[in-house]
């Protein structure tokens, strides 16, 4: 299954680590505006709860990282 910006969790995806963009950005030491901006222009795929927050797969952030 690919996951595509803005997917939204299925059952599937729950069960994987994500991450809130405050985490990713304490990995990056950025701000979580960076982050938000990294998951519009396509930087790092994100899915959406059904509240509409993002949240990032821990396998993508760390793909990121190791670039």
């Amino acid at each position: 299954m690919s996951i595509t910006d803005d997917a939204t969790i299925t059952p599937a995806l729950a069960k994987q680590h994500n991450l809130t963009p405050g985490q990713v950005a304490e990995m990056f030491n950025v701000n979580p505006k960076t982050v938000a901006r990294w998951a519009t222009t396509g930087v790092l795929p994100s899915i959406r709860t059904p509240g509409g927050h993002r949240r990032f797969r821990e396998a993508d952030v760390v793909e990121l990282l190791n670039r």
